[in-house]
């Protein structure tokens, strides 16, 4: 059989790394991209092969790491790309920036990395995702539809900008048989949560808990299955009914 492929942005921790697993576990062919390095914990095989490091906020070496991506490829089927990497820039105590405290290079960095490394990395590996009848799943966030006490101003424009751009996409490519969804996680159990996400648990979230990565993963696996294969520029809400 033909083993599938894969492409995810921001695999190094959290529901990056998760998603690796669950693929991974599933027989594809995971191809990584960070800013990192590939760090040696990550327990899937041929890892470090399937890596390829870059900065997606640098539109130089986003152009070099693409096409280092289909040199990868070889010409192939890309079954999947994962829009996963997303930075959110703190003030100097750690708290979130609103537009009064965010400047331009800010501005630049943070939609250069969630919003526009998107639309290029899916225009540039087009032909390969058309070939397989591919998907393209973007992680957006619940910052992107409401106020979030953490997430900065850049940060929640950006996710807002990644939905709409979902759609466009979804709209643009579905006559390819490419098909185009979002992912939009709440308060997931990771290692980078602020200090006070106890409160929103309590308050704010139905479920009265936190999700697990696993869960956001396994349902990014689900898009990207023929289970799903009707589902084109839907949003997943993944987030115990915080947006409710």
């Amino acid at each position: 059989m033909e083993q599938k492929v894969v492409i995810l942005t921001g695999a190094s921790r959290g529901i990056g790394h998760a998603t690796v697993k669950r693929f991974n576990a599933a027989g594809w062919r995971v191809i990584t991209v960070s800013r990192h390095a590939f760090a040696s914990e990550c327990p899937w095989l041929s890892g470090k092969v399937d890596h390829v490091q870059f900065d997606l906020s640098d539109p130089q070496t986003l152009s070099a790491g693409i096409e280092e991506i289909r040199s990868r490829l070889k010409g192939g089927k890309l079954h999947a790309l994962i829009n996963n990497a997303g930075i959110s820039p703190k003030n100097e105590e750690g708290g979130r920036l609103g537009v009064l405290g965010t400047d331009y290079a800010d501005w630049v960095s943070v939609f250069n990395v969630n919003l526009f490394s998107t639309a290029l990395l899916a225009r540039h590996l087009f032909d390969e995702l058309r070939a397989a009848g591919g998907v393209v799943i973007n992680i957006t966030s619940i910052a992107g539809s409401r106020v979030h006490p953490f997430a900065g101003a850049a940060y929640a424009a950006s996710k807002a900008a990644l939905a709409t751009l979902t759609r466009e996409m979804a709209a643009e490519f579905g006559q390819y048989g490419v098909r185009v969804n979002a992912i939009s996680p709440g308060e997931i159990a990771t290692a980078i949560l602020s200090p006070g996400t106890d409160e929103i648990v309590d308050h704010d979230i139905p479920m009265n808990r936190l999700g697990r990565p696993e869960e956001v993963a396994e349902t990014i696996y689900f898009l990207c299955t023929d289970a799903a294969s009707y589902v084109n520029g839907a949003e997943i809400h993944v987030n115990g009914g915080q947006h409710v």
